[in-house]
């Protein structure tokens, strides 16, 4: 949503009148509820003796009243343990290379269990069974129960406490009615169109879900039900005692939803069916997988009717890369693990003929605001997949404990989508992240002697179907046809819709307007695209195979969290396996590193090509495909790559294990895991891996730019062939030379300086890189083959690079691009070995001399950029301003704005443990 008008300052006297002093705290009516009960005792079950840290920007609090809301906009003001943890986080990018074990909570929480008592802030007891008691360090709560139900109802009481207003509006992207909720702002059109369409429901489709766990799951999925049930209702009693109490947050009255002078309005109970709308929005961000196939089928018949049938394949296979020999692993001992490989016979292929394909229409209907301009493509949410992990086994470290620096990238928001909690009570001991609304259980984090962590695995578990549209009576069929054929019945598509209206607030001042979303649902999936295939007319639809099965990961969590379960690595990877969301898991405890790779892999008919649509017939469904409620056959656990006691373990999204066939484009030799991999590799060959050691490589990484580490030098190769003799194209060869011989890092002179060191030669990166990739290869694929392999994988995805997929301002940066394409091409230039050459050489058409020319035609362009051409202004930082233009910014999910930070390829939470004993 949009930050408060300026009207909001002139506002401030009169507000803070009218709410009066009950306003000022969160807690100054709730009295009642706290106890002079004895803090958390310090458990005996914790065995990592405070070598647990984490850490979780920019603070614990993301609840603020209307009054602190006009005070922050007024003075700058924020509430306590809203930004608390900013700082540390920002510090580490000027502070790591100088990290001992001693100084890693200078820069982290201590993420031990429970609190000593001269740290405890406060203590309550929503009920006689629960009570959560905040450090004052970062006010955390450590939730303890006396019973499950207690221990779930405080997690419940906690997350609302904390999290109130975000988990409010992130139901609400999940229902897909969030502009009526918090306003029309291009932002939340962005939000609501982007999500709901992935995972449309109706309430009967909801609750169905909630039915599955609970009668389908045995006792784990009754107590699962019975948890949440226990959770929703610490949320509503929260609601209701922050509404009569007035200290809600501010950003119901700011959108309209409850007057701040009468209290007259209301916060919406929570129910179940929310949570699974809410874990909706959660799978889609993180834990898909697949998909695209439109898309590769648009770019596969660019390439064949730009070089023939067999030679287009051949390039566009290499484009592709499914299995590249030079690929970073997370499994790098040699085990494969086969899974979406390429067919060697494809059977029931549906490419669609050449200029057919047409997206299918979301929205309709559009009134007022919806019709401007702007409104035709508002912000999408960015793609998340920046989450990393290093893992070295005891072998290799100093103390003979396995060490981990390891955590999820989940964007940068403020407040965060995670929040940091500690769980102890019947069947639960962990602290750790949990996402807000469903934080029943710790999702990220630590046990009592074991720690755990993903990264977005994003292997294929989504397929396209063509499916063949025909008439109820008979009649011919159009690509506009609204039944489709299956298993040899005309069958009516499911019309889903959505009609949202918004009006203007305070908070959103856009005009009023309004507009209805609407998908059509088959049994093979959401219809994305219309097009013809050999002249028929036919849909494309994306069937995922966690669809009407949002929640069911959390008899996973469950597990995770149960000590009495989790006992060992194998442990960990059974619980891992109820997981159906993909992501590659990790786990130390002092005896074993691990990892498992979770997901519901579809096993596909014999001869299905996993990477390009497929016919809509019984022949092509997966195996044992169950349509009314999504279920299939699924790869048995032992399929799913995975390990226990590699020497060590890198996952940055990158290929999981020799013969996990990638899900997209971009898994080849040079992949942001090469930033890892190349710093964890000699320090396990080394030996003596200590916290820091592993802390410090991970933040070396953060710090560098993927281009001028692993490109850099063979640009400056082939460059090398002959003399360099105009003046500026030589200055800026100097310029790079140094930069790579001074680590290629993107990093501030002295932490607080604003100015990188090398800050001309990183200008002259930024600028020459997408110029060189398009004068590289756009001659020799043809404009339309070249634009539409960019339409699977963009260029660039440096930090500043607003028109990647992750946007500006992220953090995330280096995982979506053409490293590998450039630097295949120009080791096929320098005469060097590639162990899989691609079918074609483009640079200068494949000679050292016509290569060096591209090279140094661009890079005299580019180094004539200026600052602000390759910096513009993005309403965020003025033109030219390098620094800023990298920087991270927290971006508000309501009324309280923090400062930027510098920037870091970096996990949002993240944690560094070592246990030194065991249960």
């Amino acid at each position: 949503m949009k930050r408060p008008t300026a009207r909001l300052r002139t506002a401030v006297v009169g507000g803070l009148i009218a709410l009066g002093a009950a306003l000022f705290s969160p807690l100054a009516t709730a009295s009642a509820a706290r106890s002079a009960v004895d803090p958390v005792p310090l458990p005996v079950a914790d065995y990592c003796g405070g070598q647990c840290s984490d850490i979780l920007p920019p603070g614990q609090s993301g609840n603020a009243t209307l009054a602190q809301i006009l005070l922050h906009k007024a003075f700058g003001t924020l509430p306590e343990h809203t930004s608390d943890q900013l700082a540390r986080y920002a510090a580490l990018a000027g502070g790591y290379p100088g990290l001992t074990d001693a100084k890693i909570n200078d820069f982290f929480n201590d993420a031990s269990f429970g609190v000593p008592s001269s740290q405890v802030a406060s203590t309550i007891s929503p009920r006689s069974d629960v009570t959560i008691t905040r450090d004052k360090k970062s006010g955390v709560p450590h939730i303890k129960g006396t019973t499950r139900y207690g221990t779930e109802y405080g997690a419940g009481y906690a997350a609302a406490q904390d999290r109130l207003w975000q988990m409010d509006l992130f139901r609400h992207v999940g229902r897909g009615d969030l502009t009526p909720f918090a306003g029309g702002a291009l932002a939340n059109q962005g939000l609501e169109q982007e999500f709901w369409p992935q995972a449309p429901y109706t309430e009967a489709d909801l609750q169905a879900q909630v039915d599955r766990i609970r009668t389908t799951e045995g006792e784990r999925g009754r107590q699962a039900m019975a948890d949440a049930q226990a959770y929703v209702d610490g949320i509503n009693d929260y609601r209701t005692q922050s509404k009569n109490g007035r200290y809600f947050p501010g950003e119901y009255v700011l959108t309209g939803h409850i007057d701040s002078i009468t209290n007259a309005g209301e916060i919406q109970p929570f129910k179940l069916t929310d949570l699974i709308a809410l874990a909706s929005v959660v799978g889609g961000l993180f834990g898909g997988g697949g998909g695209g196939e439109v898309q590769a089928a648009v770019s596969l018949l660019a390439a064949q009717q730009k070089f023939g049938l067999e030679e287009g394949t051949r390039v566009w296979e290499s484009f592709r890369g499914r299995e590249d020999p030079e690929a970073v692993l997370t499994v790098h001992d040699g085990t494969s693990f086969p899974y979406a490989q390429k067919p060697a016979a494809p059977q029931g292929t549906a490419l669609p003929d050449a200029g057919s394909v047409v997206a299918e229409p979301l929205v309709y209907d559009r009134k007022g605001a919806a019709t401007a301009a702007a409104a035709a493509a508002p912000p999408k949410p960015v793609k998340q997949s920046m989450s990393n992990a290093l893992l070295v086994s005891g072998a290799k470290t100093a103390s003979g404990h396995p060490v981990a620096v390891f955590g999820p990238q989940t964007g940068y928001l403020a407040p965060q989508l995670l929040m940091l909690q500690e769980l102890q009570g019947p069947g639960l001991s962990a602290r750790g992240a949990s996402f807000a609304g469903v934080s029943m259980y710790v999702q990220l984090g630590r046990g009592q002697d074991y720690a755990w962590s993903a990264t977005s695995a994003g292997q294929d578990i989504t397929d396209t179907f063509a499916v063949e549209l025909c008439e109820p009576g008979g009649a011919a069929p159009t690509t506009a046809s609204a039944s489709y054929l299956f298993r040899g019945t005309c069958t009516p598509m499911e019309k889903l819709e959505h009609s949202n209206a918004w009006t203007p607030s305070v908070a959103d001042g856009t005009a009023a307007g309004s507009y209805r979303m609407q998908v059509w649902r088959t049994a093979y999936g959401i219809v994305t695209h219309r097009a013809s295939v050999a002249g028929k007319p036919v849909a494309y639809t994306a069937l995922r195979s966690t669809y009407r099965h949002e929640a069911d990961s959390m008899i996973g969590f469950q597990m995770l969290n149960d000590p009495a379960y989790v006992t060992d690595a194998r442990a960990f990877q059974q619980a891992a396996q109820h997981i159906g969301y993909a992501f590659n898991w990790f786990y130390a405890d002092s005896r074993e590193a691990a990892y498992y790779n979770s997901g519901a892999n579809p096993v596909r008919a014999a001869g299905a090509d996993p990477a390009l649509p497929v016919l809509g017939r019984a022949a092509y469904e997966w195996r044992d495909f169950d349509p009314t409620a999504n279920t299939a056959a699924y790869t048995p656990p032992a399929e799913h790559p995975q390990s226990i006691g590699q020497d060590y373990y890198i996952s940055w999204n990158n290929k999981q294990a020799k013969g996990y066939g990638a899900a997209g484009f971009g898994m080849g030799a040079v992949h942001r895991a090469s930033l890892l991999d190349d710093r964890v590799k000699p320090l396990v060959a080394a030996g003596g891996v200590t916290r820091a050691s592993l802390t410090r490589a991970m933040e070396d990484a953060a710090v560098t730019d993927l281009r001028g580490e692993n490109l850099l030098p063979e640009l400056i190769d082939v460059l090398a062939g002959a003399p360099v003799t105009d003046p500026a194209a030589a200055a800026a060869v100097q310029k790079l030379a140094a930069w790579r011989d001074a680590g290629s890092e993107r990093k501030e002179t002295a932490p607080g300086s604003q100015t990188y060191a090398n800050a001309d030669a990183i200008r002259i990166m930024d600028a020459w890189w997408p110029l060189l990739i398009e004068a590289e290869f756009k001659p020799g694929l043809g404009a339309p083959l070249y634009d539409a392999l960019r339409a699977s994988l963009t260029i660039d995805e440096a930090p500043n690079a607003g028109h990647g997929p992750t946007g500006s301002h992220a953090g995330s940066a280096f995982q979506y691009g053409w490293w590998s394409y450039a630097d295949e091409d120009l080791r096929m230039v320098l005469g060097r070995p590639v162990a899989d050459p691609p079918s074609r050489v483009y640079c200068g058409g494949g000679s050292p001399s016509g290569c060096r020319d591209v090279l140094l035609a661009t890079l005299k362009q580019a180094a004539a950029a200026t600052p602000a051409a390759v910096y513009p202004a993005d309403g965020t930082c003025a033109a030219g301003k390098q620094w800023c233009a990298d920087g991270i910014v927290q971006r508000p999910v309501g009324g309280l704005a923090h400062p930027m930070t510098t920037w870091q390829n970096r996990p949002t939470y993240q944690q560094v443990v070592e246990f030194p004993a065991h249960r």
